[in-house]
């Protein structure tokens, strides 16, 4: 009888350990079982994405506003274009914002930040970010740094 109950407690433990499991590897994904018609969508154009993914967050001032939705060549513009979803509670993003590829510390992952511009007409679903920053490639810089050294 003992045996028995250690078993069902054993049990019990392994499926409570492989539902937090479950659950912490939903949350670090960025899946979202959350409705898409409360975002809309903005564009941008880069140079280099530098490591940028899709599903990598998007962000004003820190706070996470939206998420990366694709990244595809565009063959007219030979650039990479990016689909940036924006949750819609973020209403009043200027036109002459800024939109830059950067990582998180020293050698984490990428991110879109936006600098909100001064103009008084906002984006909206479907319109582009016009002024790019292009992320930073580590490999270039300490490669032009040796150059100068030698």
């Amino acid at each position: 009888m003992q045996s028995l109950k250690i078993e069902v407690l054993v049990g019990v433990f392994l499926l409570l350990s492989l539902l937090c499991l479950g659950f912490l590897a939903v949350k670090v994904s960025g899946f979202s079982l959350g409705k898409s018609n409360d975002r809309y969508l903005l564009y941008s154009h880069f140079e280099q994405v530098g490591g940028l993914t899709v599903r990598s967050k998007v962000a004003i001032s820190g706070v996470e506003i939206g998420q990366v939705l694709a990244i595809e060549y565009d063959q007219e513009t030979m650039n990479a274009k990016v689909t940036l979803e924006i949750d819609s509670s973020i209403s009043s993003i200027p036109s002459d914002s800024t939109a830059s590829i950067l990582t998180e510390g020293l050698l984490g992952s990428k991110y879109i930040s936006i600098s909100l511009g001064a103009e008084d007409q906002t984006l909206s679903g479907g319109d582009e970010i016009f002024d790019t920053q292009s992320a930073v490639i580590l490999e270039e810089l300490i490669g032009k740094f040796l150059i100068e050294q030698f």
